[in-house]
């Protein structure tokens, strides 16, 4: 009875929830639950198509551009102080990527990203410690750090990552994403993406690379100092060991291949040295005119993996250099400047803008100087042009020749002169200014001008007496291009020095074709160019040049008080050499003579081995012997003969008057007595 006084009634809201209801509240639950998901989802979706939306800043992956000379050879390399080789995926071998992803990040192909599974283990830690203590970092978002942002450890930093490599995720492909990251990623010692490294520590490209170095590789970029192979071997042998052990537990490799490649041998490259510059004032060329002409950015040409193929000769580019600093190296202050230029395609062989591009890089062959005598040549291709022949005789005194400004008295060095009548041979080398400036007014001072026009010269031209002798600023590679011209027969070709750009992915964004025009008659110029030979025959004012280089050739030396020049020619080799002081200094006589030995040196070592051809005949030309002395044909009774070449229908009619039978019989040695001596039965 006690017990049943101690019950009490039942609770009406005790009573137990009919099955039914428990399903209605599940199906709300479920409702609630759904429109939660589905509101993330439509948020998560409208984040993705907002951030796919939104442009994402072009990576920018600096990579080292590469500048070759015609064979191939590396001239120089340009970059933004981060030596970088690109690389593309199909070219680097499973292993080295499979290494990669298994030091780096090993779900890669399988995250969007972010590793959850990352994030959650660092958020722990980072919670625990109250501070960003260890990070989360998959590939991508590596990437993005790297590409994008700064290395700082705050929380905004790491929302931003994250929110760039969504976005490098939704823009770009995981195959793409991973290029990018093994071109970017430091290697540590200076080497930056994988191409380098494998160069840096194995002297091998990376498609090259065993299991055992990509493993090693792959282990570095995770602290570039503290694994070095240089100062850590052991560490770094270490964590390569812990990388193969990590593929080998994915299936990557098997446990005999990753026990295999962790006892071979890791035998180092010799550690690189930072290689000089090669042809320095050229490699600058090549910037300006891949700037210039070709509309490049200079960020392109130091950080876009550009492949540069250029004219340039390294070895004919080494002497020069030699040339240049044998001649000028022990004269303090004394400059120069050679450009040497293949006639046949414009092609340029070698550049020096300057003897010490350390001290100074000024490039002189493009500075305007007067080029003195050796702008005559061009004079006389006007006046063969006009009729006048190699016999034409003018004379060689002090004259005064009256013009609209008054009246102009030309002097030749040192006052010296023929004292009678000098054919146009004689004139050419010697170098007689009054024979030069005769001509001028003889066939109309205006077409020096015109004849400069043609062959290339921009500078402002008067025809006044004085431009007979060079008084108009012109630049060694003008008068290279000019002097190019006559070698080839009078077809000018703008100089070249780039032949095609490739990018980073070997597609050619630059090809180079030579522009060509005729701009001189083709006999006229051989007529000319056989005169020029002169100038280093013995009493030529270039006849020190016979002395180094015995080849056919043809030039013109030329001085003012301030400069000594030589340009010159061979059928497949045109240089043009300039000395003188950058400052107002007045350049000695026998200082102005170096660029005679720069010249004949440079060309005798540059085409040391070739064959020494001579300039074909063409038509429109006619060659007969003639006597130096008058002019007229030669006869069997001339002491001296020469053989000449005369534009057809201009060569001498009449034969010697004061050799000829009717003069006398002469002395017995003649040409043709020594010709019959040595010739039986002529």
């Amino acid at each position: 009875m006690g017990d049943g006084m101690n019950q009490l009634p039942p609770d009406p809201t005790m009573e137990p929830i009919p099955a039914w209801r428990w399903l209605a509240r599940g199906k709300r639950v479920l409702k609630i639950a759904g429109i939660i998901l589905l509101a993330l989802g439509a948020v998560l979706l409208l984040s993705l198509l907002y951030l796919k939306s939104r442009p994402l800043p072009p990576p920018d992956i600096p990579m080292t551009t590469k500048v070759y000379d015609i064979r191939g050879n590396l001239i120089d390399q340009l970059d933004r102080g981060e030596h970088r080789d690109p690389v593309q995926l199909k070219d680097v071998p499973d292993h080295l990527i499979r290494a990669t992803l298994a030091a780096e990040d090993q779900t890669f192909y399988s995250h969007f990203g972010l590793s959850l599974r990352g994030i959650a283990r660092a958020a722990w830690v980072n919670l625990r410690e109250m501070r960003i203590a260890q990070g989360a970092s998959t590939i991508t978002q590596q990437l993005a750090r790297n590409l994008y942002l700064t290395r700082d450890r705050t929380w905004s930093r790491k929302w931003k990552e994250a929110i760039l490599a969504v976005q490098l995720e939704l823009h770009f492909s995981k195959d793409e994403i991973l290029e990018m990251y093994l071109n970017e990623v430091y290697y540590g010692n200076g080497a930056y993406g994988i191409q380098r490294a494998a160069q840096t520590y194995f002297g091998k490209p990376a498609k090259k690379l065993t299991l055992a170095e990509s493993a090693f590789l792959a282990g570095l970029p995770r602290g570039p100092k503290w694994y070095s192979p240089y100062t850590a071997m052991e560490r770094a042998k270490q964590r390569q060991h812990a990388i193969l052990d990590t593929m080998a537990r994915a299936g990557w490799i098997t446990p005999s291949q990753a026990a295999q490649a962790k006892s071979q041998q890791i035998a180092l490259a010799p550690k690189p040295k930072p290689a000089p510059s090669r042809a320095p004032y050229f490699r600058d060329y090549i910037i300006q005119t891949a700037i210039n002409r070709y509309g490049l950015k200079e960020s392109e040409l130091r950080g876009g993996g550009l492949r540069i193929y250029t004219t340039l000769d390294l070895n004919m580019q080494r002497q020069a250099e030699r040339a240049m600093n044998q001649f000028l190296g022990n004269k303090e202050g004394l400059q120069g400047a050679l450009l040497a230029i293949d006639p046949k395609n414009g092609h340029i062989r070698a550049m020096v803008g300057g003897k010490d591009y350390r001290k100074s890089q000024y490039n002189r062959v493009f500075a305007r100087r007067q080029p003195g005598s050796s702008f005559k040549p061009f004079l006389y291709l006007a006046a063969l042009e006009k009729g006048i022949t190699p016999v034409t005789r003018l004379e060689s005194k002090p004259t005064s020749f009256p013009y609209e400004g008054g009246v102009y008295r030309p002097a030749n060095f040192r006052n010296q002169y023929a004292g009678r009548p000098i054919t146009l041979r004689e004139a050419i080398a010697r170098s007689d200014n009054v024979y030069a400036v005769h001509t001028h007014f003889l066939i109309g001072r205006d077409q020096l001008v015109k004849t400069a026009r043609r062959l290339g010269f921009t500078a402002s031209f008067q025809p006044v007496p004085s431009l007979a002798l060079g008084s108009v600023p012109v630049s060694p590679y003008e008068m290279t291009r000019a002097y190019a011209a006559l070698a080839s027969g009078g077809v000018l070709t703008e100089p070249v020095g780039i032949l095609k750009i490739m990018d980073a992915r070997g597609q050619t964004i630059v090809e180079n074709r030579p522009e060509q025009k005729r701009v001189a008659p083709e006999a006229e110029t051989f007529v000319l160019t056989h005169l020029l030979r002169g100038v280093f025959e013995t009493g030529g004012t270039g006849h020190r040049v016979k002395q180094l280089f015995p080849h056919p050739s043809a030039g013109k030396t030329g001085s003012t008080d301030w400069d000594g020049w030589l340009a010159g020619y061979t059928p497949d080799l045109a240089a043009t050499v300039w000395v003188g002081y950058d400052r107002a200094r007045k350049l000695p006589h026998d200082e102005g003579r170096l660029a005679q030995m720069i010249w004949g040196t440079f060309m005798q070592k540059s085409l040391a081995g070739a064959p020494a051809r001579t300039f074909a005949v063409p038509k429109g030309v006619k060659g007969v012997y003639v006597d130096p002395e008058t002019g007229h044909l030669a006869t069997e009774r001339c002491p001296r003969v020469r053989w000449e070449y005369f534009l057809a229908g201009t060569e001498p009619q009449e034969k010697c008057p004061v050799h000829s039978p009717e003069a006398g019989k002469g002395g017995g040695g003649s040409f043709w007595d020594w010709i019959k001596k040595w010739i039986p039965g002529l």
